[in-house]
């Protein structure tokens, strides 16, 4: 018995001295310690990093025009960066749509040569020609539209495959993601 109570004796002082050491370097009982090999997660990405790209989604609203638009954001630095948030969506002059968003944000690390996208759903033109808005305002058609993500600037950009074209300057976007829409 004496024994075991010597080495209880021991336990507790060496307990005690690493509780003081701890305590000391600013590390209590029971907390994490800061790993040293924590990185810096990497930066936003800079306009100057981004090819901008865009295409008319193949799951669109019934109707004619733009209907929804898939917009792709690649890396073409030699730096891993991130984006996040929902894109701003202007016409031509700088006429900004009212953006409303759907999906939950997060952050997305993009690789260099990755790629993220967003898609784009605007209220439908209707009919051929000219067409027209349900609401009885007058329909908009631009050759390209400057859209912006959060910290990684604003882009023009064309559609590979038309014009946008949207009524009622409304668009809902989903957030930033590297899940490609169609």
């Amino acid at each position: 018995m004496r024994h075991s109570n010597g080495i209880r004796r021991a336990a507790l002082a060496t307990t005690a001295v690493t509780a003081a050491a701890m305590a000391v370097t600013g590390i209590l009982p029971g907390t994490a310690m800061a790993a040293s090999t924590t990185t810096t997660p990497p930066p936003a990405c800079p306009a100057s990093a981004l090819q901008v790209s865009a295409w008319q989604a193949a799951h669109r609203p019934v109707g004619t025009g733009t209907g929804a638009a898939v917009v792709q954001f690649t890396n073409v630095s030699q730096k891993t960066c991130v984006l996040k948030g929902y894109p701003t969506v202007a016409g031509p002059g700088n006429t900004p749509l009212k953006v409303t968003p759907t999906g939950r944000a997060a952050a997305v690390t993009v690789r260099p040569q990755g790629k993220a996208w967003v898609k784009l759903t605007f209220v439908q033109v209707q009919g051929e020609g000219d067409g027209y808005c349900v609401s009885g305002k007058t329909p908009a058609a631009y050759p390209t539209m400057v859209i912006g993500l959060p910290h990684s600037g604003k882009h023009q950009v064309a559609l590979k495959d038309g014009w946008w074209a949207q009524c009622d300057n409304k668009v809902t976007a989903t957030p930033v993601s590297t899940v490609k829409p169609s």
